[in-house]
């Protein structure tokens, strides 16, 4: 296996605790969904995957080279990595924080103009751009060798859960923001769970950080 079985694992389960973040992403699938019914959601999550993509490509290209150049910064990615898990633990976890069914109302729009802003909202997402720069080199382990197809691999498995989960979302994003409304303290308790996860992942990480250093 050019991954590890235990990178894939701690890939799916950071994409599944930043999946689940309120962001850019998140909100505008859940706006169109309750806005304009399930199959507007699913095609702006068409253009969302289209944007992941985009991202995968251009780190992976970019990442082989910085890794065998580069070495150091290859530390520095990570510790970045790390870092942003622990604010977006923060985000969820702090007072106030926000919940992940309070979207904006918005107007309709046609099919091609759904898929075009699923894409430029994920493309101007900064959560996105830092996951594929900082949290998936996180699990890429040089001395198995090919970091490019490393790369690519966590990648599919990141797009997989969040295509997965964001889909769900969609399908049940009305039931879900009724069920929220009517019972406020289930938004608290999701927040409370994605952040304490994400929190995990950061100190896990920032663990091996030291050691693949003196490494």
């Amino acid at each position: 296996m050019v991954i590890s079985a235990a990178a894939a694992v701690g890939m799916a389960v950071t994409a599944l605790g930043m999946v689940l973040t309120p962001g850019p992403n998140m909100m505008y699938l859940v706006s169109r969904s309750i806005s304009q019914g399930r199959t507007a959601g699913m095609i702006s999550l068409g253009g969302t995957a289209m944007g992941f993509v985009a991202y995968m490509t251009m780190a992976n290209i970019g990442l082989a080279v910085v890794f065998v150049a580069v070495p150091w910064l290859y530390m520095g990615f990570k510790a970045a990595g790390a870092l942003y898990l622990a604010y977006l633990a923060w985000q969820a976890l702090k007072p106030g924080g926000r919940g992940l069914f309070e979207p904006q109302k918005l107007g309709r729009d046609s099919a091609g103009r759904l898929f075009r802003m699923g894409l430029i909202t994920n493309l101007l997402n900064p959560k996105a751009a830092i996951m594929y720069l900082a949290l998936i080199p996180q699990f890429i382990d040089p001395s198995r060798g090919h970091t490019t197809v490393q790369g690519f691999m966590l990648g599919g498995v990141q797009i997989a859960v969040s295509m997965v989960v964001n889909a769900a979302i969609v399908i049940g994003a009305g039931a879900v923001a009724s069920l929220i409304a009517r019972r406020p303290g289930w938004a608290v308790w999701q927040r409370r769970i994605t952040g304490t996860l994400l929190g995990a992942v950061a100190v896990l990480l920032a663990r091996e950080i030291p050691a693949r250093a003196r490494a």
